[in-house]
């Protein structure tokens, strides 16, 4: 049980300091430092450590349940000591290694926190200017406007629901313009929760009305795009007996000039010309058909 424990602390402290390498305090990004100082305390139950001064006792005076969280804080205290420390640059480090938790914090809030009214003042203006992005999913834009309101709220901002609705519907597209007037034409009490699940079926809904009307408009753009592109096949012109439109043959006489005959050996051929056989049988005939030159053509019965 105890090698278990002992993996579990090892492999816990590897976690650590993972995530405390992503991030270094260099002294101009306070707030981000700050916000994975209190990701990491918050997951080892520490974080209290931060906003509670470590009080000194009096071992002789104290009771055995003080001096066991005295020294409970103070094994804490250090251990994000450590913590601190090792995710600041080595200026920073020589500057605060002597102090804990709760005085690093309010040294460095002084020296290069923004103030409140500041901070303030961008998030509003970063709240009312948002505007939910070509692409961006629904989910990931309400998360942000919700980031706002919650930042506003910690610092002690009177933030009144209704308003955070209405700048949420503004910064949605026109794809919402209906959702909206919906909402605006609605007598019931909607509440910033119950808002974002209302947007998400909207979402979907909206998904669903585009695959539908473009699947509709895909039927005939394939219907057309069949078509489209085949060319009209040129009637064949026969090269059997008859006259073709200008009165000459495809070979360039005249076809009046040849005669018919019973006779293979009388009989002139109509395409190459010659006596002695039939169309049918004609070597120069049979091997323009072989090689592709022109198709075979087939008389049939006259039309009466």
């Amino acid at each position: 049980m105890s090698n278990a424990n002992a993996n579990n602390n090892t492999s816990g402290s590897f976690s650590l300091m993972n995530l405390c390498q992503k991030v270094t305090f260099d002294g101009s990004n306070f707030n981000e430092w700050m916000r994975y100082i209190r990701m990491i305390t918050r997951y080892e139950d520490k974080e209290y450590v931060l906003d509670e001064k470590l009080e000194r006792i009096n071992p002789e005076e104290a009771t055995p349940e003080e001096m066991a969280a005295f020294e409970a804080h103070e094994r804490d205290a250090t251990k994000v000591h450590c913590i601190m420390l090792a995710t600041m640059n080595l200026e920073l480090q020589k500057s605060y290694e002597d102090m804990y938790p709760y005085e690093m914090q309010q040294d460095l809030l002084d020296r290069y926190h923004q103030s409140a009214r500041q901070e303030r003042y961008e998030i509003i203006t970063n709240m009312i200017t948002a505007k939910m992005g070509s692409g961006e999913s629904l989910t990931a834009h309400l998360q942000r406007m919700q980031r706002y309101v919650d930042r506003l709220l910690k610092l002690n901002v009177k933030f009144d629901e209704d308003l955070a609705i209405d700048i949420i519907l503004h910064s949605l597209p026109s794809c919402y313009s209906q959702f909206r007037m919906t909402y605006h034409m609605n007598k019931e009490e909607v509440t910033l929760s119950k808002l974002q699940g209302l947007l998400r079926t909207a979402e979907s809904n909206l998904k669903d009305k585009s695959i539908a009307s473009s699947s509709t408009v895909t039927a005939p753009v394939l219907a057309i795009g069949q078509g489209k592109g085949k060319k009209r096949k040129a009637p064949y012109k026969s090269h059997h007996k008859g006259k073709t439109q200008d009165g000459s043959s495809s070979s360039g006489t005249k076809a009046g000039s040849v005669k018919p005959s019973s006779d293979p050996k009388e009989a002139e051929c109509f395409y190459c010309h010659q006596k002695g056989h039939w169309k049918r049988s004609c070597p120069k005939y049979l091997q323009d058909i072989k090689d592709g030159k022109i198709k075979p053509t087939f008389a049939g019965p006259k039309k009466k």
